[in-house]
């Protein structure tokens, strides 16, 4: 009894923890920057709303849509990479490693690219479209190497090979087209927060807020499936509907970040992997709402990408990768070490 009430309060706290955090980076976030905005003017402009100041623009237009950008992205990649974790039973398994980040970036690059070439502009519900499609493409290609192989190592290093393809393709098509806009396409394919738009936040909220409550339902059949399939079966759980309904869920979470930030690398692993050692569990009810809150990380990322060689400004994946790889090597270690 009492171990539980431990633990009860260990994750209570553990909630706390990741709720002030990303309240203190929020913050943090909006003061930072090229122009010096006092706390009494953030919060004046905050509850007031937006006037005709050059510091209201800045905020408003500018840097409030980029901070709630990189907490839904960043809450949205973890998501996904712990439904893909939890599909392939694998600590390293993940949008990024799996190539189908890469996947969404290449169609939503062709898409941006061939209504750019005519002079027209790909909207939000269009770009996640192309993102999804692309996604699912390369999920498919994933999950028909995994029926053919036994062995999870030669099936990250083909998502990993599938990532280089679909990298090398977009750059190629971005490279060797003709319109200065598409060109401008590079930043985008590298990752960034920058550029997006209130209307942009409306409907990622949307589409995240949705994968966030079909990813919590799925949360018990989640647990049982990490048991096993045999015993998530004889528990009622139909393990087809199962898998299908999490690829869909995590490949529009994946596509979602892809359409309005580019690739974003290491999250989806990094990020669940430092909440299951932060709550001590891999419980889905836990660690879905935990994983989301986890966009803690990418608000940092975020706000080093923006400041840290100021007026130069990083791409996300750049810190993302500086900070989640040594993650990621060490968990490997510590897995080979358990073996």
């Amino acid at each position: 009894m009492m171990g539980t009430a431990k633990k009860r309060i260990h994750i209570a706290g553990g909630f706390l923890l990741l709720v002030v955090a990303l309240v203190l980076l929020f913050f943090w976030n909006i003061y930072s920057g090229s122009v010096s905005v006092e706390p009494k003017d953030v919060l004046r402009l905050l509850f007031q709303g937006p006037d005709e100041s050059t510091q209201a623009r800045i905020l408003w237009d500018i840097r409030f849509p980029r901070v709630l950008a990189a907490m839904l992205l960043g809450g949205a990649l973890s998501i996904s990479g712990f439904l893909l974790q939890t599909f392939f039973a694998n600590p390293i398994a993940g949008p990024f490693v799996l190539g189908i980040s890469s996947g969404a970036k290449l169609m939503t690059a062709l898409v941006m690219i061939f209504l750019l070439g005519r002079g027209l502009v790909a909207g939000s519900v269009v770009l996640i479209l192309a993102s999804f499609i692309g996604a699912m493409l390369s999920m498919g290609f994933v999950i028909l190497i995994a029926n053919k192989v036994n062995n999870m190592s030669i099936l990250v290093i083909c998502g990993i090979m599938v990532s280089y393809i679909c990298s090398a393709v977009t750059d190629l098509v971005v490279t060797f087209a003709d319109d200065s806009n598409i060109v401008n396409l590079h930043n985008w394919s590298l990752g960034s927060f920058s550029g997006i738009t209130w209307e942009n936040i409306s409907v990622m909220a949307v589409v995240i807020f949705f994968c966030m409550i079909c990813a919590m339902l799925m949360a018990k059949p989640a647990g049982a499936y990490q048991l096993g399939e045999i015993y998530a079966a004889s528990m009622g759980v139909n393990i087809k509907a199962f898998r299908l309904a999490l690829i869909l869920v995590s490949s529009i979470l994946s596509a979602c970040v892809t359409a309005f930030a580019g690739p974003v690398s290491f999250v989806g692993i990094a990020v669940p992997q430092l909440v299951k050692s932060l709550f001590k569990t891999t419980k889905p009810i836990i660690m879905i709402p935990a994983c989301f809150l986890g966009a803690v990380f990418c608000s940092f990322c975020d706000r080093l990408a923006r400041t840290l060689f100021s007026p130069v400004e990083l791409s996300i994946s750049t810190v993302t990768a500086v900070f989640g790889a040594p993650v990621v090597i060490y968990m490997m270690i510590q897995t080979r070490g358990r073996r």
